[in-house]
């Protein structure tokens, strides 16, 4: 019995540490991931579909693009960053009744 737990309280000790390694991989795209995950969250559906039809422009394209031109170049980012955001931006348009 206490070898079980033992050995399950390592195992976590070996995830937790496996995802502190993984989060700090890419700190730009972390703060990057949490920003698209908060502004899905905190939209109401109406915004969410208005903001559909817009496309971005000024800074906030370059900065869209220079984003994705990373994601492009690196598929171990790009992976960590649909990993975070998608079920969420999902559930979201789900809801709201934009994707069926």
């Amino acid at each position: 019995m206490f070898r079980k737990r033992l050995l399950m309280l390592a195992a976590g000790l070996v995830c937790l540490c496996i995802i502190g390694v993984r989060a700090q991989d890419y700190p730009i795209m972390d703060r990057i991931a949490a920003k698209v995950v908060e502004k899905y969250q905190s939209s109401s559906c109406q915004q969410l579909a208005a903001q559909r039809s817009q496309r971005p422009t000024g800074r906030r394209e370059e900065m869209e693009e220079r984003a994705v031109r990373m994601l492009h170049e690196d598929p171990r980012m790009r992976e960590e960053f649909i990993n975070r955001v998608a079920a969420p931006i999902a559930n979201k348009l789900f809801e709201c009744g934009l994707i069926p």
